[in-house]
Order: structure tokens, then sequence, then C-alpha cells
């Protein structure tokens, strides 16, 4: 019995020291292990960058002598130029198949030769129907540069076609209003103290790059009839359309467009004993140059 007691001493030896054994080594692990990191690898010594660079000084003060050199008052001959350049357009020329019978042919032009302060402006618009025209004038006037985008005018007006012809002394405005509209507005003082005005606005639209519609309205009025040329007193007629062009090239665009015309008051009256019609509406088609 005691050597079989003595045979199983050595196998619990065993089977105790193995349990024992991770218990022990784990201490050992981790105090090696906080050791190692409480002690860090030395990094190697950092020294300090030298400046070899001077100073920089900091920027001077800017002085009244500095804005003026950088800055120097232009003149006006500096600013707006003294030579010589010239504009000129034909809005309209544009055909349609008139009520009546017969084709209608209407224009519509201007242009200036001159600086940028100072122009000779030349401007024309009528019709003409069956080979005879109606109503038409054309305007000589000078320019002068008031404001940003406007000139004052004055000049003559002479009126032919229907009728005898007319001239009068011519006085307004023209230029660019906000939103970019195309104003023009003048008054007119003929013989006997026959005084009349008219405005005409444009406004464009932008589609593409070349596809542009062209919005206008335009209107006459005078303080006397005038039945020899077919116009009356008040409000005369009053004008508007649309037209849509391509610009083929930026100085060459056919467009084609619809346009409304009524007249009013005594003209009415007038037109009615000539039995020509009051009001009418066509399509056109025509075409757009400038050089």
């Amino acid at each position: 019995m005691n050597a079989a007691r003595r045979s199983r001493q050595p196998l619990a030896t065993c089977l105790v020291a193995a349990m024992l054994l991770p218990a022990g080594i784990a201490p050992a692990w981790g105090q090696h292990t906080h050791h190692a990191s409480s002690h860090p690898p030395t990094a190697p010594h950092a020294t300090a960058p030298t400046v070899t660079e001077t100073p920089r000084e900091p920027l001077p003060v800017i002085t009244p002598a500095d804005r003026v050199a950088a800055f120097p008052e232009l003149g006006e001959h500096v600013l707006h130029g003294t030579s010589t350049h010239s504009y000129w357009a034909l809005d309209r020329l544009e055909a349609w198949d008139a009520d009546q019978g017969g084709t209608g042919l209407g224009w519509e032009a201007q242009g200036w030769i001159g600086s940028d302060l100072n122009r000779l402006w030349v401007r024309s618009e009528g019709e003409r129907l069956d080979g005879s025209t109606g109503s038409s004038d054309v305007e000589v006037l000078y320019g002068r540069a008031t404001a940003r985008w406007w000139d004052a005018v004055a000049g003559v007006r002479h009126d032919f076609g229907a009728g005898p012809s007319r001239t009068y002394l011519a006085l307004g405005v023209m230029g660019i209003a906000p939103y970019r509209f195309e104003v023009q507005a003048t008054a007119y003082l003929g013989k006997s103290g026959r005084i009349g005005v008219a405005a005409e606005a444009e406004y464009e639209m932008l589609f593409t790059n070349r596809l542009i519609g062209q919005w206008s309205v335009q209107g006459e009025m005078w303080n006397e009839a005038d039945p020899e040329f077919g116009t009356g007193s008040g409000l005369t007629a009053v004008e508007a359309g649309f037209r849509l062009r391509y610009e083929l090239h930026r100085q060459f665009a056919p467009y084609i467009g619809l346009a409304w015309e009524r007249a009013y008051g005594s003209t009415a009256d007038l037109r009615r004993g000539r039995l020509e019609d009051v009001d009418d509406t066509r399509i056109v088609a025509g075409l757009r140059i400038w050089f």
C-alpha cells in the first residue's frame, strides 16, 4: 500500500506544478512588460535650427504721393478720346403682304459719326406701299453725351411721302434705361407752333448667342391736326411688334416677326374718311444689318 501511495505522489506533484506554473509566470510577464514600457527608447537629441536670414523690414506706409502716382487724374481728352468712329445700322428692312393687295416695305435706320462725347446722328424710318412712299422721315441731329449711356440730341426732322413735306426742329434724349431698355424720346417744333412728341422703346431677349428676340413699341402725338399729312391732334398712332432674328453673322441677321399698329382719335377719323384701316396686324420678314 505504501508503494502504491508513493507511486501516486509523483503524478499528483506534476499536476499541481502544471496548475501553478501559469500563475507564477504571469506576474513575471506583466512586470517585464510594465518595466519595458516605462522606459521608452531614448530619442536622438534634437538641435534648434540655426537662423541664417536677416529679418525683413515691414512694408512702408502708403503716402498720398504714392496714390497719385498709381492712379493719376485722367483728363477729359484721355478719358473719352478724340479719335473719330462711326456706326451705321439698318435695324429693320422688312416686307409684308398688304391687306388691300400688293406688298409693303418698311425700314428703320440710324447711324452716327464722331467721338465718345460729340456725334452727328442720322435717323430715318418710313414705309412704301405698292411703289408709293407713305409716312416717312429723316433726322439729322447733333448728339452730346450727358451721362453714362445717355445722349442729348438736337437738330432737324424732315417728313416726306404722303402729303406735302414738313420740317421741324428736334430736341430729345436717347440711351439705355435700367434693365437694358433702349429708349428714344424727341420733341418737335414746326411752323405755326405745331408741337409733337415721339417716343420709342426696345428690349432684346437672348434665347441663344445667335437667336435673339426684339420687342418694340412706339407712339406719337401732336397738339394740332395736319389733315394734309394724315395726322390729327392728340395721340395719333401706336405701333408694337416682336421680331425674332438669327445672326448668321454678327453684322447680318434675317428675321421674322409680328407687327401691330392702331390709329387713335382724330387720326383714326381721318383714316376712316379715306377708307383706310384704323388698325393693322401683319407678319413681316426682313434683314438687320450693321457696320
